[in-house]
Formats: C-alpha cells, sequence, structure tokens
C-alpha cells in the first residue's frame, strides 16, 4: 500500500490495471488496497472515464497524514546532510529517491561531520547545533577567535552553513547584541539552554561587514596543483607556461590569511599586494627563528 502511495505522488494518477502490473497482483487486490488507505484517512479516489484513474487529493497526504512533524524535520535534515556532498539529481533520480523509506540510507550516501583522526565530539556538537536550530533553543558555548582569545557566549542558532570544506553556525550573540558566524571546530564547550528564543532572519550584511576582503594575486608551484584545484575556483586560475599557477582572489585580510598562506609551505609566493608578501617573509623568518638549531 505505501508503494501505491508513493507511486501516486510521483505520478499524479494511474489506472488499476497499471497497478495491478506493477505490483503484480490482482486488480481485485488493487481496489481492496485502495479502500484500506482510503479507510485509514489518505484522501485517495478513483474517477470514471477514458482520462480517469487513481488519483490523490492535493499534498494533504505528503503534509498531514503519512508523516509526523519529527519525521518532516528529521527528512529535511536528512536531504540538507546530503546536499553537501555536491549532488544534484535529475528528474529521474528524484522519482527514484522517493523510495528511500525502502532502502537504509547507509547502503548509498554517508556524510561523515567528524574530523580525521581521533574521537571526537564533531557529531555530538553538530546533533546539539541541529536541535538548537530546529527547537528554537539557546545555547551555551566557549569559543576561540582568530586571535586564540575565549569567551563564553549565550547564542540564539539560526541556521548551520556548510562553506569552503567547513561547517559554521550563524546566531544571534546575546553578549555582542549582534548577529555572528561562528565556525564549529572553534566551539570548545557546548549546552543547550532550556530557554527558547523567536527566530529572526539572519543579517548577511553585518556578517559581510566585520571581515575585510583583499584582492591578492598567488603565484603556486605545479606540484601543488592538485590543492590548488581543490581550493580556487577554475575561473580564478592561470596556468603559466613553466606549469605555475596564477591566482587571482578576494580573500580576508586578517591574521586567517598569514596562516592560510604559511599551509602552503615553500610552494607559495605572493605577487600582490606587496605589504602581504612583507608581513609573509616577517612570519616565516620568525618560524625559522623558533625552530632553528
Amino acid at each position: 500500500m505505501f508503494n501505491i502511495l508513493y507511486h501516486l505522488l510521483n505520478k499524479g494518477q494511474a489506472t488499476a490495471n497499471e497497478l495491478a502490473e506493477k505490483f503484480e497482483v490482482s486488480v481485485r487486490t488493487i481496489y481492496r488496497d485502495i479502500d484500506s488507505l482510503s479507510e485509514a484517512g489518505i484522501p485517495v479516489y478513483t474517477e470514471a472515464g477514458r482520462s480517469g484513474g487513481i488519483r490523490l487529493l492535493g499534498d494533504f497526504v505528503l503534509d498531514r497524514t503519512v508523516f509526523s512533524e519529527e519525521e518532516k524535520k528529521e527528512m529535511l535534515s536528512a536531504l540538507a546532510s546530503l546536499s553537501v556532498t555536491g549532488n544534484h539529481f535529475e528528474k529521474a533520480a528524484l522519482e527514484k529517491l522517493s523510495a528511500v523509506f525502502q532502502i537504509p540510507s547507509e547502503d548509498w550516501y554517508e556524510v561523515d561531520f567528524s574530523r580525521w583522526g581521533e574521537i571526537t565530539g564533531d557529531r555530538e556538537k553538530f546533533e546539539t547545533l541541529k536541535t538548537a536550530v530546529i527547537y528554537h533553543r539557546c545555547m551555551e558555548i566557549l569559543y576561540t577567535g582568530s586571535y586564540k582569545e575565549k569567551s563564553e557566549r549565550v547564542i540564539w542558532p539560526l541556521k548551520l552553513l556548510y562553506k569552503s570544506k567547513e561547517w559554521y553556525v550563524k546566531a544571534y550573540c546575546t553578549k555582542k547584541e549582534d548577529f555572528r558566524l561562528f565556525k564549529l571546530n572553534r566551539i570548545l564547550k557546548w549546552s543547550l539552554l532550556d530557554e527558547h528564543f523567536t527566530p529572526v532572519p539572519y543579517s548577511e550584511s553585518a556578517d559581510s561587514g566585520r571581515r575585510t576582503l583583499e584582492q591578492v594575486v598567488l603565484r603556486f608551484s605545479q606540484k601543488i596543483s592538485w590543492r590548488i584545484y581543490d581550493e580556487f575556483d577554475e575561473r580564478m586560475i592561470k596556468e603559466l607556461e613553466n606549469g605555475d599557477l596564477l591566482v587571482r582572489v578576494s580573500l580576508p585580510s586578517d591574521e586567517w590569511l598569514l596562516g592560510y598562506l604559511l599551509s602552503f609551505g615553500a610552494e607559495a609566493e605572493v605577487v600582490e599586494p606587496i605589504y602581504l608578501k612583507k608581513l609573509l617573509a616577517e612570519k616565516a623568518r620568525e618560524i625559522y627563528e623558533k625552530n632553528r638549531f
């Protein structure tokens, strides 16, 4: 009967003969199942005539009868998680996906929110934040900022964001009385509070206004071309005659930028701006002085 229901949701309508052939039962069994669905509160009806058949009434089934509120939220969460894998399904694939209720999800995809290495609390952290977002619960967190300062915050988690291979939470910070973007990896401690909040739209302009972007030109050795194509859009990349890669990109002009450039080691060179080239050289010399023997 669930197969009949999902078939009607996908196709809009079907004849009893079509359903009998598809599910390898008799037409009488189809009509008996339709009666059972109707008795269960599913608004299914038959229409006579050449263009008639078995139909469902609007979207009442999906919204009100088959799935509870909890189930709908869990499905939305699962679909949002799936989207981080970068898959874009065509219409035919989406029709097949509607049968996912019969196929264990672990058989065809997996999304892992934890980092490589030892077991961490990343999964627990993500689940706690998801609960806070869905049920509008306040959270208390211990957060370390870009300059390693630690602070306790009470936040209103509004939305989870996956961007540039990292997870963030868009939230309203009661301490700063403003919107903030918190990186999940920098949340050191977290707890769900009993207090609820009224959701408000996150201010994108407020966040972008706090982080100045710098137009930079970088030259990378061909030895790490695999990483460059992983981290930058191909439209930003120009391949030079010797195989090196020239990248023009806007990046945040803060302490993070120096650390990011240093992660490429000797395979990266700052072409512009000159002051950034000087800062990177000074930071590299500082590292050398601390580690030479």
